[in-house]
């Protein structure tokens, strides 16, 4: 049920797109948070200087590599239990157990890393800075707060948006990659097209509103939590004044990060999984 390799794999590239892509992301995140433009954007952060350029990125790259070590492995458990449950009654389709076992590893996800996002998003909030100047802060501070308005502020949102789209990666993965072998591709190549097209296309673009509420749920940590209606009508109609532009404003520097390290991801597994 377990291959090591596979986990060994998808962390170390899993750790090296997060430091390669950090930059990207936190112009995204400054987009997400203050509706600036990408100049805009860049300018914060060229003048904070190249020190706080990465400020913040030890969650996300512990959360990053360790989503990867086990995401591979948590869902090939997973499709294990399934085939082995319902293979001889064939209550679900063989081609839906993937998708299927990508709900829950989508749950597993949610559980284990909204705690990670949460910091993240506080430490990455300028606003945030000479109330809680430190990682150490940060923790002292969410520690103090119930669940629901510390570590897992957002919970709903995320367990909505990590558990479609694990389902939709796992699901379309395999046949993508192989209708691209199919048109004489090479097997790194079509796998590293697959995790590209699917994360861009199929994952993002969808779900990248739920991204942005996260974003603003989690960023705060001045009075109670608002519920997810409270806080996507506030956000909805308040700061994107009802503006689809807005919402999907960073959406492209998303893409393009999420290109870079679900492809190489993907490539990497589908080449180790077939040795």
């Amino acid at each position: 049920m377990v291959w090591l390799p596979s986990f060994l794999h998808g962390g170390t590239s899993s750790l090296v797109s997060t430091l390669t892509t950090f930059p990207i992301y936190k112009i995204v995140f400054r987009q997400q948070l203050h509706t600036t433009v990408v100049s805009q954007a860049i300018g914060q952060l060229r003048k904070e200087g190249f020190l706080k350029l990465y400020r913040g990125v030890v969650p996300p790259l512990l959360m990053k590599t360790l989503n990867g070590t086990l995401l591979f492995g948590i869902h090939d458990t997973f499709l294990h239990c399934l085939s082995s449950i319902t293979n001889p009654c064939g209550v679900i389709p063989l081609p839906a157990l993937p998708a299927v076992a990508g709900l829950g590893t989508g749950i597993v996800e949610a559980l284990v890393f909204t705690p990670f996002e949460r910091v993240q998003n506080v430490l990455q909030n300028g606003g945030n800075d000479r109330s809680l100047p430190t990682l150490r802060s940060v923790l002292a501070r969410l520690g103090a707060e119930r669940l629901g308005s510390g570590y897992y502020r957002a919970f709903i949102p995320i367990l909505a948006r990590n558990t479609l789209g694990s389902c939709i990666y796992f699901g379309l993965k395999d046949p993508v990659s192989a209708a691209l072998r199919e048109k004489g591709l090479p097997p790194m190549a079509s796998s590293f097209l697959s995790g590209m097209i699917i994360s861009s296309m199929a994952i993002n673009l969808p779900l990248y509103p739920l991204s942005v509420l996260v974003v603003n749920m989690q960023a705060g940590m001045v009075g109670e939590a608002a519920g997810v209606r409270e806080s996507w009508k506030a956000l909805w109609e308040g700061q994107l004044k009802r503006s689809v532009p807005l919402l999907y404003r960073g959406g492209s520097l998303v893409i393009l990060r999420s290109c870079i390290s679900w492809g190489i991801t993907t490539a990497i597994y589908d080449r180790r999984s077939s040795h």
